[in-house]
């Protein structure tokens, strides 16, 4: 089709794995640019002026931002391996848990792993999200037997929880409270598309150091 797809990303990046993830599940051929955020690319301000942020994707000149809308753009554009269901009730559900693990999951985990202030408050809020979660977990994957947005979505507890947590010596993963989500993060993160996209914890380590003042 002389299709022209690219991705402007940050390999730690939660939110530019999921496009990488999606891409790759379904085939597509694209160009990806990894971005140095403290020095912006005049690609990604370009296309992305309102947010400046990443992910960033371009297909045939036209481009979009926030990465639960391009992964729909994507789902819509390209069918093969379809990451949204076909019933629009499980649909509407998908787009539910995938905004809820943005809204709930990702700030209160976030706050309670990296702020001091208040931490065993948000620490419990953050286990409270979690039990949501761990509770909407029915199959190996959310997806049920193949990966889908919200699997894609929370590879967020997969790939960055682990290794921020271990660093930190905080644990909001446990596996004795949330055996479903820690199993499934495996599973996840051991799918031969998925293993190839998410960085190493050693190079998640590396990224996460400098902003935590660790050293060793």
């Amino acid at each position: 089709m002389g299709e022209e797809t690219k991705l402007y990303g940050v390999r730690a990046s939660t939110f530019s794995n999921r496009i990488n993830i999606a891409l790759k599940l379904k085939g597509v051929e694209y160009k990806y640019y990894e971005e140095d955020l403290k020095n912006k690319s005049a690609s990604l301000l370009r296309y992305n002026p309102i947010h400046k942020k990443v992910p960033t994707f371009v297909h045939n000149k036209k481009s979009l931002a926030e990465s639960l809308v391009i992964l729909e753009y994507i789902d819509e554009t390209w069918k093969t391996h379809p990451i949204l269901p076909q019933h629009p009730y499980q649909r509407a559900q998908a787009r539910f848990w995938a905004r809820f693990i943005d809204d709930k999951i990702v700030p209160t985990v976030w706050k309670a792993l990296w702020v001091k202030e208040n931490q065993k408050e948000t620490l419990n809020e953050a286990s409270e999200n979690l039990e949501f979660l761990e509770k909407e977990l029915k199959g190996k994957y959310f997806g049920g037997e193949s990966t889908g947005m919200v699997d894609i979505a929370a590879n967020f507890v997969a790939q960055w929880i682990p290794a921020v947590q271990e660093l930190v010596g905080i644990e909001v993963l446990i596996e004795t409270k949330f055996p479903k989500l820690c199993k499934w993060s495996h599973d996840f993160a051991a799918h031969p598309v998925v293993k190839d996209v998410l960085p190493s914890k050693e190079e998640l380590n590396a990224h996460f150091r400098p902003r935590l003042n660790i050293t060793h």
